[in-house]
């Protein structure tokens, strides 16, 4: 199932006026089922009534977006606190976090992210990688 920019301008909106942020949406198949995934975060953390709300008011938006033929199960959730970066804004929110970064070239990296800029993140011990490097990148929690 592909979101089209239209329909997620349109879920950033809606998730919006709930005082919350749109996170990421992933679309992905499991057990044969197709799962439309709608991570959302908030100043304070997310709670499940905040879920449960923005759940109830992004269906309605949904069953007239997508197309009848194509079944599939709405999830609504925080990230959590161990979550994948993806955007520039996701890695300027989590500096102060303990970060793993896996590169293209198969490095991987882990520490505290200390800063963003341009091009890089720079992770305590003096580590700098290139953002354009990146192929994987999550925050991680000691437990």
């Amino acid at each position: 199932m592909l979101i089209s920019q239209d329909l997620q301008t349109k879920i950033q909106k809606l998730v919006e006026s709930f005082d919350c942020k749109l996170y990421d949406i992933v679309t992905l198949k499991e057990n044969d089922n197709q799962i439309l995934r709608i991570f959302v975060t908030k100043k304070s953390s997310v709670s499940l009534d905040d879920c449960q709300e923005i759940s109830l008011a992004l269906s309605p938006l949904l069953d007239v977006e997508i197309p009848e033929s194509k079944s599939y199960f709405l999830e609504v959730s925080s990230p959590g606190i161990e979550r994948t970066l993806k955007t520039k804004e996701h890695y300027c929110d989590a500096i102060g976090e303990l970060l793993k970064v896996k590169t293209f070239a198969k490095e991987e990296f882990k520490g505290k992210l200390l800063a963003v800029n341009s091009d890089n993140l720079e992770l305590e011990n003096n580590i700098i990688i290139p953002l354009d490097s990146i192929k994987k990148a999550q925050t991680y929690f000691i437990w």
